[in-house]
């Protein structure tokens, strides 16, 4: 017995250092692979550095839910629980797994049926995790198609009562199999990540206390079916800010497809969104929506060149033509600046770039707009 102990103490021991070496291994290479996306790289060479990026990051998520599984099934469900808007839960099951669906050429419908407003005391992330691991078995399991993910809320005096529904393909042969046989097979079909997903996600129900079950829905598909009792929240979520912060649009504009790339890489390390156009005639089209906090400007372009295109940005009316534009370009004396800024350009940023100056002119040209804003909005205010 004693040797038992000792031996699971080993194995728990070299089972968290071997764990520890393989996520300290994957931000390595996360940090290696954001390096090399900030290089001039061939349009191969960028596809690769990101594809290693998409590698790692996959490990590494596949070996925090295996670790998490392990504590779980070790020593119990840990939890924090907060005040939950249930809807918005909702919300956050269609933003983070709609990108994932799409690429396996699959709809992800979320729907909400139940109080808006009804807040119960839950772990967020916990209950994202359940509807995670059933969502990617379900997409796994879908080549074409809708999957379905809804939340049914009802108010009762012992709690919020929470139904989530799942609906997938429906293997006829998982009819017959126990668990253990149905997780192997997810596992040997879809992938070690989907498995683990599905069994952290039935652990989860199970340590909260709820049901689950499978239902076939007709038409070869399935419904996994759970359902939760979560206590009422004594208090609701602070309210979002009415304005809150978003990311600024920022319009990218160059005809070398790895310089656009690489724009594109260091705005979205930015925290920043993007489109791109190829010539300034394109980019004179897409300024006119007036949807962009910024555009980054090539200078030296066919059909229509940077400097061109910002005087003709800067004749449009209204916002669209406020809106600020920062030269991208290898001629960058001072003289050249010069002219960039006098056909109405707010700054400029040379090629090849490098990060920390293009963060600092995105900085001034966006405090900037936002100064004229405030003092638009001031003397409009006044009259």
């Amino acid at each position: 017995m004693r040797n038992l102990r000792l031996f699971m103490s080993l194995q728990t021991f070299f089972f968290d250092r071997v764990t520890g070496e393989i996520f300290q291994q994957m931000e390595g290479i996360l940090a290696l692979t954001d390096q090399l996306a900030r290089q001039r790289l061939t349009a191969d060479a960028q596809s690769c550095a990101s594809s290693a990026a998409e590698m790692a990051d996959g490990v590494r998520r596949m070996l925090e839910a295996a670790v998490d599984l392990r504590k779980v099934t070790t020593d119990g469900l840990t939890l924090n629980p907060a005040p939950l808007r249930l809807r918005e839960l909702v919300d956050e099951v269609h933003s983070r797994w709609q990108p994932a669906a799409a690429m396996s050429g699959v709809t992800l419908l979320v729907s909400y049926d139940g109080d808006p407003d009804a807040c119960a005391l839950g772990d967020r992330d916990r209950l994202l995790q359940v509807f995670g691991g059933f969502v990617g078995e379900a997409v796994a399991s879908m080549r074409r198609g809708a999957v379905e993910a809804s939340v049914r809320t009802i108010v009762t005096p012992e709690g919020v009562r929470l139904e989530g529904r799942v609906r997938g393909a429906r293997d006829p042969a998982w009819e017959s199999q126990d668990l253990e046989a149905r997780v192997r097979d997810v596992e040997a079909r879809f992938g070690l990540e989907v498995a683990i997903g599905v069994m952290l996600a039935r652990q989860i129900v199970d340590g909260l206390g709820g049901t689950l079950r499978n239902e076939g829905a007709g038409g070869g598909s399935e419904t996994v079916i759970f359902d939760l009792l979560l206590p009422i929240a004594s208090e609701t979520p602070a309210e979002e800010p009415q304005e809150a912060e978003r990311s600024a649009h920022v319009l990218v504009v160059d005809d070398n497809a790895t310089n656009r790339m690489v724009a594109q890489a260091l705005c979205e390390m930015f925290d920043c969104t993007c489109e791109s156009a190829n010539d300034g005639a394109e980019a004179l089209e897409a300024a006119r929506g007036g949807r962009f906090d910024l555009i980054l400007m090539d200078i030296k372009m066919p059909v229509m060149d940077g400097v061109a295109a910002t005087r003709a940005i800067r004749a449009l009316p209204g916002f669209p033509g406020q809106v600020p534009i920062i030269a991208l370009t290898a001629n960058a004396e001072p003289e050249d600046a010069e002219g960039y800024l006098a056909a109405g350009m707010n700054g400029v940023v040379e090629k090849p770039m490098k990060p920390e100056h293009l963060l600092a002119a995105l900085q001034a040209a966006l405090g900037e707009n936002t100064a004229a804003d405030e003092a638009d909005d001031a003397a409009a205010a006044a009259a």
